[in-house]
């Protein structure tokens, strides 16, 4: 006999979405100048949430301006007077954090445990972190008395809309500059919800603005000749649009862009972590994970009893409701996302690699993709190159640690790697040839905000998180 599990439903009733939401600029919302909207959509029910303003050139003006007047006293505070704004983010942060959490997997459609047991308590964490470094700057190893840059344009995308918030404006604020934040269009919920909780702290008017908006004005905010520094995360191409207009400027830019992680286990890893790792990693947060080990690289004696259980244990995943405390796997983030996510993996099927997923009855309305992965992959497949951003798994096999390192580098990216072996000797031997610039050993998809995270190649350059995330902040 199997047990179902029962809904278990978290409650909507703890989030109170407005109708309509401005911009948050020099401490108070308004409509945008031209009065363009937008609407934001729930991914899980296509329902709509709410309308939000479209921040045109002079609404980025308006925000870096109230930025560059807040700068003066700001960065004048003391770093621990500073420290105390950033502790009092983190505590209300703490306890708001079951309605941010509601809200980020209604916006976002990532499973409620996932929103309330990861994102929100790296959050607060990140927060908490660089208010610890806010008095220690001259002990940070840039020197004695270095100084904030100015005004930072930052740039963040959708799948992680809080906690990508919260490694871009918690090192600003702790060393000293004011920041103009544009989040991704199809979420832009979380960061108008911090907005109130910057209010909440008594944060100085014009330290933290929020222009909500499309690629427009994120252009518009990166091409301002008054910011000082760049921060984006998403996608490589725009990554690299975003390099070409701040090249000849005097702009500090970090750019942590995409990933085509490898996820490399050897015939002596202890398989059912291993498992478990594996789906961690391509499988948290639908796939919509820069990091996401989307490529496995399996010693080829273990290949079909490794196979095996992870397709056992793909069966048990559920996907469904995002506010369902049981769901697994919630929803694509975007009806554009999904074609995407859709076109590589038939493009894979076109190709000769064998498509598996577990039977799974999706919901109807929504954007849904069920957990998929394929075998008889080689390194000339679309799907082992391009990133999909999906809960889509290419698995290719290996004979030796230097045919493992030379695929897991075969790749235009370099964000992350995994590797699974009880060998100590082999897993420092293997993180020292990967050219990937977090690498997991027995484990995958582990952060802390001590901890540095950035890429190579097409993955970008900078680092956000630990001491590593505050020189991007300061002039070293």
């Amino acid at each position: 006999m199997t047990f179902d599990y029962a809904p278990a439903p978290e409650s909507r009733a703890v989030v109170d979405i407005a109708p309509s939401y401005g911009l948050f600029v020099d401490g108070e919302f308004a409509p945008a100048s031209d009065g363009k909207v937008f609407k934001t959509v729930s991914p899980s029910s296509e329902e709509v949430l709410s309308e939000v303003a479209q921040a045109s050139g002079d609404d980025v003006d308006r925000a870096v301006k109230a930025a560059r007047k807040a700068f003066e006293k700001w960065s004048a505070l003391p770093g621990a007077e500073r420290a105390k704004y950033l502790f009092r983010i983190a505590r209300i942060i703490q306890e708001r954090s079951r309605e941010l959490a509601v809200l980020e997997s209604l916006d976002n459609g990532k499973p409620i445990r996932e929103s309330r047991d990861a994102d929100l308590p790296l959050v607060a964490a990140h927060f908490f972190y660089y208010a610890g470094w806010a008095d220690k700057l001259d002990h940070a190893g840039y020197g004695p008395s270095p100084r904030p840059l100015g005004v930072a344009g930052q740039v963040i995308p959708w799948n992680f809309p809080l906690l990508m918030l919260a490694w871009k404006i918690a090192p600003a604020l702790a060393t000293g500059n004011t920041v103009v934040l544009k989040p991704a269009e199809t979420t832009p919920l979380s960061a108008l919800f911090f907005a109130d909780i910057c209010r909440q702290a008594g944060l100085p008017k014009g330290v933290v603005n929020i222009l909500t908006g499309d690629g427009s004005t994120g252009a518009a905010l990166v091409a301002h000749p008054d910011v000082n520094k760049v921060a984006f995360t998403g996608s490589t191409e725009v990554g690299k649009a975003i390099a070409r207009t701040v090249a000849g400027t005097d702009k500090k830019v970090t750019l942590e862009l995409g990933g085509k992680a490898a996820n490399i286990v050897f015939d002596d890893a202890p398989l059912d972590q291993a498992v478990e790792g594996i789906v961690n990693g391509i499988f948290f947060n639908q796939g919509h994970v820069c990091c996401a080990g989307s490529r496995l690289l399996v010693q080829e004696s273990i290949q079909d009893e490794l196979l095996e259980a992870l397709k056992r244990r793909m069966q048990t995943l559920r996907v469904g409701d995002p506010l369902d405390k049981n769901t697994d796997i919630g929803a694509i983030n975007s009806a554009e996302q999904l074609a995407r996510i859709t076109a590589l993996a038939d493009a894979g099927e076109a190709e000769g690699a064998e498509r598996w997923a577990p039977a799974c009855e999706l919901p109807t309305s929504g954007y849904w993709f069920a957990p998929t992965l394929f075998t008889g992959v080689t390194q000339a497949h679309r799907i082992a190159r391009e990133e999909i951003f999906g809960p889509v798994l290419s698995v290719l096999t290996f004979r030796t640690p230097e045919e493992a390192v030379a695929k897991a580098n075969n790749t235009p990216y370099g964000l992350s790697a995994g590797i699974w072996t009880e060998k100590g000797s082999r897993i420092l031997w293997m993180a020292n040839k990967l050219r990937a610039g977090v690498i997991w050993s027995n484990t995958f998809n582990k952060f802390d905000p001590a901890s540095p995270f950035g890429g190579y190649k097409e993955s970008g350059y900078g680092r956000e998180g630990g001491r590593h995330g505050l020189e991007a902040y300061l002039n070293v």
